[in-house]
């Protein structure tokens, strides 16, 4: 569809502080081209909604090819919980390859994850929303007090977004909390990853993730050797422009 500014800037002020559900029937009613990335963690409620509301919903999820034996396990549990499609994301094979044969399996430990993520993550990604309308994410506030206070419910993806196509995102979890997560996938008998019982709370690669001590803060498992305001793949590189500001979405939208 077709949205202006003005368009845009009533649906942000519209969910506003609403809960997953409503903004989920939202975007699935704007938008048909549309589909809900699935990171292997909690997120998973989001096909459990969306499900509800419409049944032919696209999923995709990334496979970096360093994902724990167990998040591989759960995305096919997932896929037969549902009896839907899951798509699966592979990086560039060139790309990867030339990579990997000249700085290794491990340089993030030493230069930063952003290079390894930006092949594995963000370029198939790239590819895949290139072609979409609208996605629809995991993110909540309370996941990063760093990266993630600032973003709104529905915003354009200025990461992902050119001149030619405008990507519209959603984060229909935005406002819950990690509790109120567990409370819908305890009540609905949602599938979760099984890493969540060994102490793990954030998910994402295996060399990159480890379990977190009591009472410490989930992000402090992934990436736990650089600084807590890096600590985004890319996938929402958007998130650290919006600490200083957030950015103008007029030359993605129609005046």
């Amino acid at each position: 569809m077709t949205m202006t500014t003005l368009d845009f800037q009533q649906l942000q002020a519209d969910l506003a502080q609403k809960n997953p559900r409503p903004i989920l029937k939202k975007a699935l009613e704007l938008f048909d081209n549309i589909a809900i990335s699935f990171s292997g963690a909690e997120d998973v409620i989001l096909i459990d909604m969306a499900l509800k509301i419409r049944k032919n919903i696209q999923v995709f999820s990334l496979d970096t090819g360093r994902l724990h034996p167990e998040t591989y396990r759960y995305i096919e549990k997932v896929r037969k919980h549902y009896r839907i499609d899951i798509e699966l994301l592979t990086p560039d094979r060139d790309v990867l390859d030339n990579f990997v044969k000249n700085k290794g399996l491990f340089s993030f430990y030493e230069d930063g994850h952003h290079e390894c993520c930006g092949i594995r993550k963000v370029e198939p990604l790239r590819r895949k929303v290139s072609h979409l309308d609208a996605w629809i994410t995991g993110q909540r506030k309370d996941q990063s007090l760093d990266t993630r206070q600032n973003i709104p419910e529905v915003q354009i993806d200025s990461s992902f977004s050119t001149t030619d196509h405008t990507l519209i995102k959603f984060n229909p979890l935005l406002n819950w909390s990690s509790a109120q997560v567990w409370d819908y996938i305890n009540d609905n008998q949602v599938p979760y990853n099984e890493l969540h019982e060994k102490g793990f709370i954030s998910i994402g690669c295996e060399p990159c993730t480890r379990a977190v001590l009591p009472n410490q803060h989930e992000r402090a498992g992934r990436w736990w050797w650089e600084e807590a305001t890096k600590k985004e793949c890319g996938l929402h590189a958007g998130n650290l422009k919006e600490i200083a500001g957030t950015p103008s979405i007029t030359p993605f939208l129609q005046s």
